[in-house]
């Protein structure tokens, strides 16, 4: 049987190959406390999301082999270990610094993106730099740089930080290290070739995202603290239109968003990537006091969003940029005019929206034509009618087809909208949250998720978080309801009956 004796021997093979760490409840604390930094992943063997994770973790460990140590541990037969950092869901990523659990993960999933991630929690926070060499090596990225030139003690600078700037410097660059690159000097010459002669903190752009249409640095006029190098960094990291990826994306939330998709290449085409990109910055220009963010992205990359979100496939637009706009409020908007050279139909996209003359684009299921069960079906296209009808409290659920616990739910909550059915002032709703716009109001992270939408505050929805029998909900409503509810059995209840009651 050689064969059988050869995939035993190959298996060997790739489980020593391995450069993952595999800890247990025997020799986790030692062997943690030999590593300056190591990420540690609490995970289960049958958990979908650790399997998942595990090539990109592996792959991620081969990358960062010699610089910091990736580490599992397998919470099914290490009890104690995950017991005692409160391991309650997998995959769940620690971050441990000399043997002392100092932080929770919460950086990218991807292989690329735990090997950016943890490289910046390797050696110092802020790196020294001696000379001009170190500092065209360090800024020489693919992400921006932060370097702080500081020069009140130049002789002792690297022996002592006595420094008020540099101190605050060093501690701000300590509590962002996870998400920016710093640096620091005391050379003057250095300073003085980018026109600085006092202690200050300055920006550099990605050398690839160099553009006539701004600075390539940005220099700080603020005193430094861990508040004003934050601020200063949010104000001027992304510059005029930085270039989105997967990794940086959640850093973008939260922004009335404009995105040119396109083939976004820095790695193989710099110059036409930029082409188009410098189109995209001139017309950005004249609208730039108007609070937009612009940025370019791989349309690849993006490609599965902008089916599900815009409805653009792959054929639409061929090789020219497809334009999406997303505000912070969750609108969207996507241009339908061809992406000319010469910039005129972006420029005639952005007038448009600024005027307010654009069509939303809304993902919405079709409405029922009958809608008169006890639960009614809430789509995005009449969202505003249903729930947010300033007179009727309402009790929506967000839920998706696949979803078993929503699938438990159903006969509770169909049973709950037939005893309700005779209260005028109160709609038991339901909306189906992958086919659907939700609006950003609501905070739907997982299934089934229940907000109760009171009359007249359509725009402080309340999260439930009670128990799912039937009684449960019930119970809740009596307790917040604007009206008296009345039951299928002609009882009454609410917290007017109760407060009366109280009163009598």
């Amino acid at each position: 049987r050689w064969w059988l004796l050869f995939v035993v021997l190959l298996h060997n093979v790739f489980v020593a190959a391995s450069d993952v760490l595999e800890l247990g409840d025997s020799d986790f604390d030692d062997t943690v406390a030999e590593y300056e930094t190591v990420l540690v992943e609490f995970f289960a063997p049958w958990c979908g999301h650790c399997q998942q994770l595990a090539p990109e973790y592996e792959t991620a460990a081969t990358k960062l082999k010699g610089t910091v140590s990736l580490a599992k541990v397998d919470c099914t037969v290490n009890s104690e270990t995950c017991g005692r950092f409160g391991v309650n869901g997998y995959p769940t990523l620690k971050m441990f610094r000399n043997g002392e659990d100092f932080a929770a993960y919460d950086g990218p999933r991807s292989a690329d993106g735990i090997v950016s991630y943890m490289k910046k929690q390797a050696g110092p926070s802020s790196v020294p730099l001696h000379n001009e060499r170190d500092l065209d090596a360090f800024v020489n990225h693919f992400e921006a740089s932060v370097v702080g030139l500081f020069f009140v003690n130049y002789l002792s600078f690297f022996s002592s930080a006595d420094s008020s700037q540099m101190a605050e410097f060093l501690k701000a660059s300590s509590a962002m290290r996870d998400s920016h690159r710093f640096a620091h000097t005391a050379d003057l010459s250095l300073g003085l070739k980018h026109g600085v002669e006092s202690d200050t903190v300055v920006l550099f752009r990605p050398p690839r995202l160099n553009s006539k249409f701004e600075d390539s640095l940005v220099k700080s006029d603020e005193a430094v603290s861990i508040a004003s190098l934050r601020q200063f960094i949010r104000d001027n990291v992304f510059g005029l239109c930085p270039h989105l990826t997967a990794e940086n994306r959640e850093n973008m939330r939260g922004r009335d968003l404009l995105v040119a998709y396109y083939d976004v290449d820095y790695l193989r085409n710099i110059k036409g990537t930029n082409y188009w990109r410098n189109r995209v910055m001139k017309v950005a220009t004249q609208f730039q006091s108007q609070g937009l963010n612009y940025a370019v992205a791989n349309r690849a990359e993006f490609q599965e969003e902008l089916e599900e979100e815009f409805g653009l496939g792959p054929a639409d637009g061929g090789e020219l940029p497809l334009i999406t706009i997303r505000n912070r409020e969750g609108q969207k908007y996507s241009m339908q005019e061809e992406f000319t050279r010469d910039g005129k139909s972006l420029e005639r996209f952005l007038e448009d929206y600024f005027a307010g003359k654009l069509k939303r684009q809304v993902k919405s299921e079709a409405a029922p034509e009958n809608n008169d069960g006890p639960v009614k079906v809430v789509v995005a296209d009449n969202f505003e009618e249903l729930v947010n009808n300033p007179s009727k409290d309402v009790l929506l659920e967000f839920y998706a087809p696949w979803c078993g616990h929503c699938k438990s739910l159903e006969p509770k909550y169909t049973e709950l909208g037939e005893q309700l059915s005779a209260n005028t002032h109160i709609v038991i709703a339901k909306m189906d949250a992958t086919a659907n716009d939700v609006p950003p109001t609501y905070d739907v992270q997982g299934f089934p998720t229940i907000f109760f939408v009171p009359a007249g505050q359509k725009d402080l929805p309340r999260k439930y978080e009670g128990g799912r029998e039937v009684n449960d909900f019930l119970n809740y409503l009596k307790e917040v309801a604007t009206h008296p509810l009345i039951l299928g059995n002609g009882e009454k209840g609410g917290k007017r009956d109760r407060v009366w009651e109280i009163l009598i």
